[in-house]
């Protein structure tokens, strides 16, 4: 079976002297939501991306094995990825200082990172200030969603509401039953395996065939059963039975999943490209611009509604305007945030839609770091099984805050983790020895090691802000964001927490624990930011209504991670697309009757 593959016209041959229904900015997992809806919906949409359309298909290579890579795919000299260190002991912007031709992010520190060098952004072109923060970023059509972790949960009502069950924040405008559909429309259209856990605090899916547990996880399972918690598959998004699209194909296990950073070179796993942005292309309704990196959203001076935007091509560097009825922004939490802020004007000083100073504040994400790695006994010596390919192991949900209240901290926290023999044991290169007793012990090890790390909320607060630095400016003469975003004493007490449960489990399964680590990882690690332009029905306090439509602006919406009230624990890319379909919905209808 083959895919089918798509040309995008070249960009000098879109017409930047039409008004289009809407101009979308990103196309990530939000902004190629709003794209497929949207033209689905008849609307004439532009579509502009920063980066350029790169094909996944033939960058990623997860059937290459390392040694017919130059490098075991390692990336070229003069290439570096930012380590742990560099990121706590030094201040942003990181790359400053570096001699190596061009700084990544610490993404690219990890196995095969040649294949996904041309899909995340270069430091020294895209600095940024202030405290510090690992920003992963990537300029390439599709986004974050052409190497995302592709754990695809549901929020619930524990997470809507839950200013109203421990009095902390705000709940969100909206509860379950009012995105639950649109959860089911993703499920449908995208794929995700699974298995249904009649869990309140984390909701079914309508899943396909699920990630099938290796001996070790289906042994922890039975143990967290016995203390009343819950570890489940994967819950991937990830087609295992096949979806209606051409342009994808369902998973059979065929390569190199655990190689980060992620990818899926047969998208089976989702893709916001094969997934949105190509079926949305062949409606004849979309023209998309890449190398296109938005500086401003412009104003009408005399109706103070949006009219269009600035933007740079990335390439060539000269400037252009893109003129549109409605305004989508897509570009992710801290980029959206960025274009409010910088687009000042007369009626809109401090920013567009900005009037509640509400914009850039209520940042927040999950915290990483507590971790256990062990060894199950039974698995040592045995015959290997086949456990690449797998898009995941597996998620234990929360289970703190539920029924009962914790005495140190607010919020909850989940784990995902995974066993099994892959490719390369990842043992192997701390295992002492040489020789014939070395490649024993390491073979007999392969699929005996069990690992699992924990991912917290982190409170949204008003005092964890970005705003745009004075002085700095990226490669292109745009003004950077400044960080002012620091982990709190409830963070620290939940990490405290992780470290302490993780080993618990282990040793009620009877896992051999080989070490535990408590240390949080740097604000930023998890990739997971959220709530810079937070939705509520209080204009004071919030920047976007229930349907991600400004409060100020009604023909604007921001339709990413930056209308999130709070972080949850869950992993937030299935819950990003389903609030963007239901938004686009909204406007679609609104702007039928002429309402925007």
């Amino acid at each position: 079976m083959s895919l089918m593959t798509i040309n995008l016209p070249d960009d000098k041959t879109v017409n930047l002297n039409k008004v289009y229904d809407a101009v979308v900015i990103g196309s990530g997992a939000a902004g190629g939501m709003a794209a497929h809806v949207l033209t689905s919906r008849g609307m004439k949409v532009l579509l502009l991306e920063a980066g350029r359309k790169i094909d996944t298909t033939e960058e990623l290579k997860s059937t290459e094995w390392p040694y017919e890579h130059p490098r075991r795919g390692d990336m070229p000299p003069g290439n570096h990825a930012l380590s742990l260190n560099e990121y706590t002991i030094r201040r942003p912007p990181y790359a400053a200082g570096i001699k190596a031709n061009h700084v990544y992010s610490y993404v690219q520190g990890w196995g095969g990172s040649d294949y996904s060098k041309n899909l995340v952004v270069d430091e020294k072109d895209h600095p940024y200030t202030g405290t510090n923060y690992a920003w992963v970023r990537s300029r390439a059509l599709g986004g974050k969603t052409n190497i995302w972790g592709r754990l695809a949960l549901r929020l619930s009502d524990y997470d809507f509401k839950a200013a109203s069950r421990d009095g902390y924040g705000v709940n969100w405008p909206i509860e379950y039953k009012d995105i639950a559909p649109y959860y089911d429309k993703v499920d449908l259209l995208l794929g995700i395996s699974g298995v249904k856990e009649n869990l309140p605090f984390l909701p079914d899916s309508i899943f396909q065939r699920p990630i099938r547990l290796n001996e070790a996880e289906v042994h922890l399972r039975g143990s967290l059963a016995k203390m009343g918690r819950t570890l489940t598959p994967y819950r991937a998004g990830v087609t295992t039975d096949g979806v209606k699209n051409k342009y994808r194909m369902r998973c059979y296990s065929r390569g190199a999943c655990a190689r980060r950073a992620g990818g899926c070179d047969i998208h089976a796993a989702f893709d916001s490209p094969t997934g949105l942005i190509f079926p949305a292309f062949d409606t004849g309704n979309l023209t998309i611009r890449t190398n296109a990196t938005v500086s401003e959203i412009l104003v009408d001076a005399n109706t103070g509604k949006a009219r269009g935007v600035a933007f740079v091509d990335t390439a060539t560097g000269k400037r252009y305007e893109a003129k549109a009825k409605v305004v989508v922004l897509a570009a992710s939490t801290l980029e959206s945030a960025r274009l409010m802020l910088l687009s000042k004007s007369r009626i809109h000083p401090a920013g567009i839609g900005n009037s509640s100073g509400q914009v850039g504040h209520n940042f927040c994400e999950h915290v990483m770091g507590p971790s256990v790695l062990g060894i199950y006994k039974n698995k040592i010596g045995a015959p290997r099984t086949l456990d690449d390919g797998r898009p995941g192991g597996f998620y234990v949900p929360r289970f703190r805050n539920l029924s009962e209240k914790h005495p140190k901290f607010i919020r909850a926290y989940g784990f995902e983790g995974g066993s099994g023999t892959t490719m390369f044991p990842g043992d192997a290169i701390g295992q002492p020895g040489f020789g014939a007793s070395y490649k024993k012990r390491v073979r007999d090890y392969a699929g005996a090691f069990v690992s699992m790390g924990g991912f917290g909320e982190v409170l949204s607060r008003y005092e964890n802000y970005v705003e745009i630095d004075p002085e700095k400016k990226d490669r292109w003469g745009i003004p950077v964001l400044r960080f002012n975003y620091k982990f709190g004493d409830n963070e620290k007490r939940m990490c405290e927490d992780m470290a302490e449960t993780a080993q618990e489990m282990f040793e009620a399964a009877g896992i051999e624990i080989v070490s535990v680590e408590k240390q949080m990882l740097t604000e930023g690690w998890s990739i997971h930011e959220l709530g810079t332009a937070r939705m509520g029905n209080d204009k004071k306090a919030s920047v976007l209504n229930q349907f991600q439509q400004s409060h100020d602006v009604k023909n604007l919406f921001v339709v990413d991670g930056s209308s999130h009230v709070n972080a949850a624990c869950q992993n937030p890319t299935w819950t990003i697309m389903a609030l963007a379909w239901r938004s686009c919905d909204y406007l679609a209808d609104e702007f039928k009757k002429g309402n925007l």
